[in-house]
């Protein structure tokens, strides 16, 4: 720490030299308010099966209900600026789309890694205790950003930066020393009468401004759910195959956001940024692991993968996935199968014809 500069001072240059783009603090207690709305959001089941969500909510609604030695809470951002239009994609069906912060390295890793290296730098600064976390673990990350003013919780419920846009990976420090806290951010003040995001959304999953229905994302429908993907959602889910950015696609902060300012570890990949559909229904385990190794899409299994897929190429309206598509109709699970049936019958083949060997 140079001569005369503060902590607070000492802790922004640090965090920024790690690569974050954004570095605010607040009180421990200061998104104390937001366990209230979690809990009201848990009761009505907006959760869907994110089971593990309700399992730690004693410990999410509040920073110091999880480490009650926190005084204060140094929020983070890394950019992951896209390099172009995520929403272009929407124009090929017969490519998937995979949502931005998927098409780079696992941004647990990379966050976490920063993390942790901040993290050691302040305690032989401070001679102080502290925790750090990624999204993995049960801290509100959103709240306690806006409340240390590094950006506000938009109207699709994400974080939104006057100089990253929507495009913001979020890391927390809960630390034992006392530290400045910064002016928070107001999100009415800052989104106005806007409502692209709430408007862009395919499967009407916002129940209000701040208000989402995870049944509802393709995000949640995509990743997190395990079992046929509603009817209701197929055709709105298009070619979309791992998450959506819609909301935070079309959100006018955007236009601030720099690329250049991205890590380059969340660099799209060449083969995840525009995946065909065909080269991805030909997966099998091993290979699905092979491609999307260092991806945090590895996590949801080539089975989940499958199944998007047979729904998008069902969207498609190409018939030369054909192939492809038949190639799951005998699959033994269950949930593989019918997705290639529901594929085939929306490609314009009879009961017969796909019946037919």
């Amino acid at each position: 720490m140079h001569t005369g500069q503060s902590l607070e001072e000492a802790i922004r240059a640090k965090a920024g030299e790690l690569g974050f783009s954004a570095c605010g603090f607040t009180r421990a207690d200061a998104a104390d308010a937001a366990g209230v709305d979690l809990r009201s959001w848990i009761e009505a089941g907006h959760h869907g099966t994110m089971g593990w969500i309700e399992e730690r909510a004693h410990h999410r609604v509040s920073a110091q209900a999880l480490w009650p030695e926190a005084k204060s809470a140094i929020a983070l951002g890394m950019s992951y600026a896209p390099p172009s239009d995520p929403l272009a994609l929407g124009e090929r069906p017969d490519l998937g789309r995979i949502s931005v912060y998927a098409q780079g390295g696992d941004y647990h890793k990379t966050v976490k890694k920063a993390l942790k290296a901040l993290g050691r730098w302040l305690a032989e600064e401070a001679g102080c205790e502290l925790k750090v976390f990624v999204d993995t673990a049960p801290v509100m990350e959103k709240p306690l950003a806006q409340a240390a003013g590094i950006g506000w919780q938009g109207k699709h419920t994400n974080l939104v930066s006057r100089e990253h846009g929507s495009w913001l990976f979020l890391g927390v420090i809960l630390t034992s020393v006392e530290l400045e806290p910064d002016v928070p951010s107001d999100h009415g003040q800052h989104c106005g009468t806007c409502s692209r995001c709430l408007d862009a959304c395919p499967t009407n999953a916002f129940t209000g401004p701040h208000r989402i229905d995870a049944r509802r994302c393709i995000s949640y429908l995509t990743i997190e759910h395990d079992g046929p993907i509603p009817d209701e959602f197929r055709i709105a889910m298009g070619n979309r195959i791992y998450g959506c950015d819609d909301c935070l696609a079309v959100c006018p902060w955007n236009r601030f956001a720099n690329a250049a300012a991205a890590n380059r570890a969340f660099l799209p990949r060449a083969e995840l940024a525009a995946p065909r559909l065909a080269d991805l229904l030909a997966l099998d385990d091993a290979s699905f692991r092979e491609m999307f190794s260092g991806s945090p899409i590895k996590r949801i299994g080539v089975k989940r993968m499958i199944r998007n897929c047979l729904i998008a190429a069902g969207n498609s309206g190409d018939p030369t996935l054909e192939p492809s598509v038949r190639a799951h109709l005998n699959d033994p699970d269950p949930v593989i199968a019918e997705a290639a049936q529901w594929a085939l019958a929306q490609l314009g083949f009879s009961r017969a014809e796909i019946q037919a060997a």
